[in-house]
């Protein structure tokens, strides 16, 4: 059994692929969310181009989309909240955080979506990525002091080059 990428434990035919294949629509916004994240995990862009308003459609470049969603390995999601968005709700917000590993690099998308049913389908809108602060977990290095890679050279000569 293939669990479902969106992390709710349950097998994929049970879960987002329904609504992935059309079977079925996400009946609240988060059960959409989940499935437009399925649908990057499983390189289904047709699916992420048909769930979203007519206005958030035109913002989406195709090619890069599915770059994006081919390119990379996709870890996890996390829903953070869920703000109105139920099956007799007309609009809603899914604040969430998809992480995904590119090119060796681990990264995660922070964003707050918001959602609006039309012709009771769910559709995602827009959103607004949340910036993530990153902490340095140890002391900065100073362009003269030695590598810290044991080169044996001075960090600006080294792994500090262009930075």
């Amino acid at each position: 059994m293939k669990l479902c990428p969106c992390g709710s434990g349950r097998a994929y035919t049970e879960c987002c692929g329904p609504y992935i294949t059309g079977a079925q629509k996400a009946p609240t916004a988060e059960a959409l969310m989940r499935s437009r994240y399925s649908a990057y995990a499983e390189h289904e862009i047709n699916y992420i181009l048909n769930t979203c308003t007519s206005s958030g459609e035109r913002d989406i470049d195709e090619k890069q989309t599915r770059d994006w969603s081919e390119k990379s390995e996709w870890l996890g999601l996390e829903i953070h909240s869920v703000i109105k968005g139920g099956p007799g709700d007309d609009e809603g917000t899914v604040e969430f955080t998809a992480s995904y590993m590119t090119n060796g690099l681990k990264d995660r998308h922070h964003e707050r979506a918001r959602f609006t049913k039309t012709n009771g389908e769910w559709l995602y809108s827009d959103g607004d990525i949340i910036p993530e602060t990153i902490v340095r977990q140890g002391p900065k290095v100073g362009r003269n002091e030695p590598c810290p890679c044991g080169s044996g050279k001075k960090y600006k000569h080294c792994c500090g080059r262009g930075a």
